[in-house]
């Protein structure tokens, strides 16, 4: 009856569909992030000792050539350090996680099970302390994570560990690579525009033990791996209109107009998946290159609508996912970027690897660091599998 009755009122179904469309949608301006939290775990390995280490911990170090191979590429990686949740006493324990012909993905799975949601809930715990608001007004939750397979999945381990409500509205993102950030928070933006009130929060950790195996003659694509990559979570809380009540929340970023791009003919450019003994990841050597050729492309296609945004990119800020050196350099040739443009990028990939996926909140999180190295509009480019290139217009607020 009052269903009919308010359909009576506004006179037709469509204006009544028109009025509640407009009474669920938030209605101040674009989305905005509104604090960062990051964790990594506290296992630490200097980059100068991880060729050692790594060889030392597989039993591999009658593997001379392929050790110094490592450690070349440690020393021009750029890289300092890296955090890792395995340790020494752990592989020891799991010496099936070593050798490839060993079926491992049960026992990984059984450790990411938890460990992920844990890290995941020491980023979230950084940012919810930093935005101020009770962890119950967190209405969705987004998760990402290659490191697990679960049902029900890290999400709701998550949404427990954080004391949300039973009603938060949750969405598990899995295997998304190094764009998982970027996807998440495109995906975080949307929700938060399109429900009044939403506060979302994005959570992203990955842990490397579900891909970590010793070092094997003809398979450069592991010691590429384990020359660069580490462990983290990032976590993000995005929320559009204001908050009821006077809240003392401070967006950091306005998330401005979010897109991706596929490169053509690139699926198997940067490919992986799960077999019995773990994650397999084939990082190609051509990505710097398809990089360079289509980075410029994508961000005109991106950004050219929005109002002739292309042309001299050193008028804006950059938050690039720092996937390796190589990726940098050739976002910044491509691009004829000024050299601290992708300070943040370089800083972040030196003091902890490429995380994949959170690393582009680690890279967010040091941008706003920079008081000095930022202002007005900029753009958050995360990279990953497809090629898929994700690209997110910014404005640093005065709260950044």
């Amino acid at each position: 009856m009052v269903l009919l009755g308010n359909l009576a009122a506004a006179g037709s179904t469509a204006t009544f569909l028109r009025q509640m469309r407009r009474a669920q949608r938030a209605d101040g301006g674009p989305a905005s992030i509104l604090a960062i939290g990051t964790a990594n775990p506290a296992h630490c390995v200097r980059q100068e000792e991880y060729s050692d280490y790594y060889f030392r911990v597989t039993n591999k170090e009658h593997l001379t050539e392929l050790k110094a191979k490592l450690s070349r590429i440690c020393h021009k990686s750029g890289i300092k350090k890296r955090y890792f949740h395995h340790t020494e006493e752990l592989l020891q324990a799991h010496p099936e996680f070593l050798d490839h012909t060993f079926p491992s993905l049960d026992a990984r799975l059984d450790i990411t099970a938890t460990a992920v949601p844990k890290l995941a809930a020491a980023a979230a715990s950084r940012a919810i302390d930093e935005w101020g608001c009770p962890v119950t007004d967190i209405t969705h939750l987004v998760v990402s994570t290659y490191s697990g397979a679960h049902m029900p999945g890290a999400d709701h381990c998550l949404a427990h560990l954080l004391g949300l409500r039973s009603s938060v509205r949750t969405i598990m993102l899995y295997v998304n690579g190094c764009s998982s950030a970027s996807t998440a928070l495109r995906v975080a933006k949307d929700i938060a525009e399109n429900n009044r009130g939403a506060r979302v929060l994005v959570a992203c950790a990955e842990l490397t033990l579900i891909m970590f195996r010793g070092p094997e003659e003809g398979h450069v694509d592991t010691i590429l791996t384990q020359a660069l990559l580490g462990d983290g979570a990032g976590a993000v809380i995005v929320g559009a209109d204001a908050k009821p009540g006077g809240s003392a929340e401070r967006p950091l970023f306005d998330m401005v107009a979010a897109t991706q791009s596929v490169i053509p003919e690139t699926k198997s450019a940067a490919a992986g998946g799960f077999r019995s003994d773990g994650f397999h990841f084939y990082p190609s050597m051509e990505m710097p290159g398809l990089i360079r050729d289509n980075v410029e492309q994508c961000l005109v296609n991106a950004l050219g609508p929005l109002g002739g945004l292309s042309g001299d990119w050193n008028e804006l800020f950059w938050a690039v996912h720092p996937g390796g050196p190589a990726i940098l350099d050739k976002v910044e040739e491509a691009l004829q970027l000024e050299p601290d443009k992708l300070m943040p990028s370089r800083h972040v990939l030196s003091q902890y690897g490429n995380m994949s996926g959170p690393t582009l909140i680690f890279v967010l999180d040091e941008i706003r660091r920079r008081h000095d190295q930022h202002n007005g509009l900029g753009v958050m480019l995360g990279i990953g599998p497809g090629v898929a290139v994700e690209t997110m217009l910014l404005h640093a607020t005065p709260a950044a």
